[in-house]
């Protein structure tokens, strides 16, 4: 076995537990590590198959201590999930294989099919893929499981928003009394609760060729719950907001109701809904900027996203309506 990548290697116990899953005459041949991530550790797995063909998995594993705590709940309903999607308009990875509790291997893991494309989050192109993005959206909140995944949690509160270094203190005080309020009534809707660029895969065509632009992909599947499809609209919109500007942000609620997402009915409703996620990535910013810079966005540094958080914030409550 070759790595293609000093950080591509798997830990020995994972790899005799990644063995016993491969088909007869099958053997892995390469790992590579895969970038971009937050919580968990991602590896490629080249496979070569008894017939002299080669196929990839994906290993994912929670290294981290504190994810590692989390991992059990985390894997076990990110393996659920992936079979849930099965054969759905919602391309996924494949479940092969969980150790959610590391009873075999190393650390928890999931082995996985591997899905084609890459994740873009490059500006060049935004406009062609923000529809796009959307359009998935729609789809996943289309979806009616059997069993509902557990409620959403919020990822903060009110009294536990800290704003960044040179924020505008006074909209940020703003906002933290809209998101003071309770929680405007909603709709449920099968969420990904994590759904951004990061997790979305694209086959992208060549420059100029936007018509064959598509979406291969929706990964990362930990958080997936059931609430308001305006908790989903608002994690991409931060997230476009600081990968390209508020202005991409703001934009990302309109292409959702241009796909035929249904948002919350009123202004007040979408805005609560939407600050509950921006005030959330405060105190989290240089771990959210850091594997944006990993994978090429240098200028992204942690002062560069929280000027745009900045930025979003004020621009979400000074919109009109």
């Amino acid at each position: 076995m070759t790595d293609q990548d000093a950080a591509g290697a798997v830990r020995p116990l994972t790899l005799a537990w990644v063995r016993r899953y491969l088909k007869a005459g099958e053997r892995i041949v390469g790992t590579e590590a895969l970038h971009g991530g937050i919580t968990a550790e991602m590896r490629r797995l080249a496979i070569a198959t008894a017939d002299g063909g080669t196929r990839l998995l994906v290993l994912r594993t929670f290294a981290d201590p504190f994810f590692a705590d989390h991992a059990e709940d985390m894997l076990t309903r990110e393996a659920g999930v992936l079979a849930l999607l099965m054969g759905t308009a919602v391309p996924t990875p494949g479940p092969v294989a969980v150790d959610p509790t590391a009873a075999q291997c190393e650390y928890p893991s999931l082995l996985m099919t591997h899905l084609a494309g890459r994740t873009v989050l490059e500006d060049r192109g935004l406009e062609g893929r923000v529809p796009l993005l959307a359009r998935q959206l729609v789809a996943i909140h289309a979806l009616r499981p059997a069993e509902r995944p557990r409620e959403y949690e919020a990822w903060t509160t009110a009294d536990a928003v800290v704003p960044p270094d040179g924020a505008d203190a006074a909209a940020w005080a703003a906002a933290a009394d809209v998101i003071r309020r309770p929680p405007p009534p909603y709709e449920g809707r099968f969420l990904h609760r994590d759904f951004q660029p990061g997790n979305v895969l694209f086959d992208v065509p060549p420059p100029g060729d936007r018509a064959g632009l598509r979406i291969t992909g929706v990964v990362d599947w930990v958080e997936t719950s059931w609430g308001p499809a305006d908790l989903d609209v608002a994690h991409c919109s931060t997230n476009l907001a600081m990968l390209h500007g508020p202005a991409w942000g703001l934009r990302f609620s309109e292409a959702y109701e241009e796909a035929g997402g249904m948002p919350a009915g009123t202004a007040s409703e979408r805005l609560y809904w939407l600050l509950l996620d921006a005030l959330g990535f405060a105190g989290q910013l240089e771990r959210v900027a850091r594997p944006w810079q990993e994978a090429g966005r240098t200028e992204l540094t942690t002062r560069a996203v929280e000027a745009r958080l900045d930025a979003y914030v004020t621009a979400l409550l000074d919109k009109p309506g």
